[in-house]
């Protein structure tokens, strides 16, 4: 299985910075107008002087003009990238040419573009060149006499930053937009040999509300070769700026704090399911030889004894594309999930719940994450899946806990959350020693984020959710002691207009001791029992006891009625 400016809406929006004009020298600043949001480039595209001329009659000038003439009969497809080539690996004469476009053209622009910038820079800007390289405002194009197939390419650079520089804490703006272009940069670094690309939004720094950031190689780089390229932009472009694009032959990456800038690729051509049409035609033609009444029998007997293998298949597709289309997450196979865990063994495991375990992994490029692994035996294992995947990919809150990606793989669910070495907050609150920690500034922070947490759930985010499970072991704690709210698999969505609304169920699920009366008897929920389990974890949290602790042995009295009393 293969693993995200006028105020008009259209393209011009999001890449205003390939206007058809490439720049003279190896790294250029270009001036910005933010009051019309025009980025202007240099009149010049890139003539690489490193190579010499070449002849109009020699072969290199026939391969050349052979390559740029069968662009425009290329079949155009969904991932806007294309490599082309003209003679023999061992050839001299050999051309080698790539041309790739912006996430958000669609597949005919981006070929016209790819073709007419071929053209013009064979035969205006650059003739007789046996290299060059040219950005215009959907695509680049580049070619050369070398090899440049999977070959990392830093140079030319081509940085374009806003004018203004970031108002607020200068130091905790650049941490949270690199926080955010990292993730993005892992995320686009494990795509596929057709598609490297990553967008996403993350919590910005006062007074930005909202970082935007998208992140591409040309797929023909390896996954590594790809981070390379994405962390020398990331070090060398101008820090601390509003928004800034940086551009080279093999990658580039855009970062804003203002929506003007940044058209989130909602409406892009979504890549094709895996699948080769000359093998569905070989298969069609089969099937018609062998019989309908055959396939008939055999698809009878095949979906009545394999009815849920098929289903788990069947979710875990649609999941996959509905992941990938609306959150950009992370794909890994089980095999890397396995290493990175060591084969899920007792010493990473982390804790384990009704649904599965929770197990610390390291990737191979030491990134720390936690993996959930969803029981096979549970029979509610999928619907947790798909109930995190749906809800956690939407939410972007500082308080709330980070989804990264998912793994799917037979019957394997497995979700991949950001790690925090502190854990969760019952392994303090309730452990005499590591108790000491928490001074009352500390759990005055922890009550307050988990509260503008719920807050957020209730009041704020794009969909209304009542969490259902607020307890102690479901709020993680960073670095700094600060809150995260974690484990969504028994959360339920309202609309937006009924959050002040009662819903039914008649399977009640969440943790005896934190449940509201009316949902533990009658099944009755709505926000007010996510505030219900909230008082009980402010008690518990202030006491530093569980709220089944009893002041006295053969005392009926428990923590919430010992406050009462």
């Amino acid at each position: 299985m293969t693993s995200s400016c006028s105020l008009s809406r259209p393209q011009h929006l999001f890449f205003f910075f390939f206007l058809f004009v490439p720049f003279l020298s190896l790294g250029q600043q270009i001036s910005v107008d933010i009051n019309s949001a025009i980025w202007e480039f240099p009149s010049n595209p890139l003539c690489l002087s490193q190579q010499s001329n070449f002849a109009k009659s020699s072969q290199f000038s026939k391969n050349l003009d052979s390559l740029v003439s069968s662009i425009p009969s290329l079949k155009s497809n969904t991932y806007n990238f294309y490599s082309l080539s003209v003679g023999s690996i061992s050839d001299q004469e050999r051309v080698e040419a790539i041309g790739i476009c912006n996430r958000v053209v669609n597949r005919v622009d981006c070929l016209n573009c790819i073709a007419q910038a071929a053209v013009n820079l064979t035969t205006m800007y650059c003739p007789q060149h046996r290299g060059a390289y040219v950005r215009a405002t959907k695509c680049m194009f580049r070619y050369s006499d070398k090899p440049i197939f999977g070959k990392l390419e830093t140079s030319p650079v081509l940085e374009a930053p806003n004018p203004s520089n970031a108002t607020g804490d200068r130091n905790e703006f650049i941490r949270l937009q690199s926080e955010l272009l990292n993730r993005l940069r892992s995320m686009a670094a494990s795509g596929g040999s057709k598609r490297k690309y990553a967008q996403g939004t993350d919590p910005g720094s006062p007074p930005y509300t909202t970082f935007f950031g998208a992140v591409q190689c040309t797929p023909d780089l390896s996954e590594k070769d790809c981070n390379d390229c994405l962390s020398y932009g990331f070090s060398n472009a101008t820090k601390g700026r509003v928004g800034i694009r940086w551009f080279c032959p093999s990658c580039n990456f855009q970062i804003e704090s203002d929506l003007r800038f940044f058209l989130l690729d909602s409406e892009y051509e979504p890549d094709p399911k895996p699948g080769n049409d000359k093998v569905k035609i070989i298969i069609a033609t089969v099937c018609s030889v062998i019989g309908f009444a055959i396939i008939a029998v055999f698809l009878y007997f095949f979906m009545t004894r394999n009815r849920r293998t098929a289903k788990q298949r069947h979710e875990g597709k649609d999941l996959e594309e509905l992941m990938i289309k609306d959150a950009q997450l992370l794909q890994l196979d089980f095999d890397t999930i396995r290493l990175a865990t060591n084969d899920f063994s007792r010493d990473n495991q982390l804790g384990e719940g009704g649904f599965g375990a929770v197990y610390k992994g390291v990737l191979d490029y030491g990134e720390e994450i936690a993996v959930k692994r969803l029981s096979m035996k549970s029979g509610q294992g999928d619907n947790e899946f798909i109930n995190e995947v749906s809800l956690v990919a939407k939410l972007q809150h500082r308080n709330l806990v980070r989804l990264l990606g998912f793994c799917l793989q037979g019957e394997e669910r497995i979700l991949i959350y950001e790690f925090f070495k502190n854990t969760s907050l019952d392994h303090y609150i309730f452990d005499s020693n590591r108790r000491m920690i928490l001074d009352w500034e500390t759990r005055y922070r922890i009550i307050s984020g988990v509260a503008r947490g719920l807050l957020y759930l209730h009041e704020d985010s794009r969909f209304k959710i009542v969490h259902r499970d607020m307890k102690a072991s479901n709020v993680l704690l960073d670095d700094a002691m600060n809150p995260k709210i974690a484990d969504f698999g028994m959360a339920k969505l309202f609309d937006t207009d009924q959050t002040s609304q009662t819903r039914f169920t008649s399977k009640v699920a969440g943790t005896y001791g934190y449940m509201a009366p009316e949902y533990a008897m009658s099944g009755e929920f709505s926000v007010k029992t996510d505030v219900f389990s909230f008082g009980v974890l402010v008690l518990e949290i202030i006491k530093g006891k569980k709220n089944n602790w009893s002041p006295e042995e053969d005392s009926s009295l428990f923590l919430l009625s010992y406050v009462s009393e």
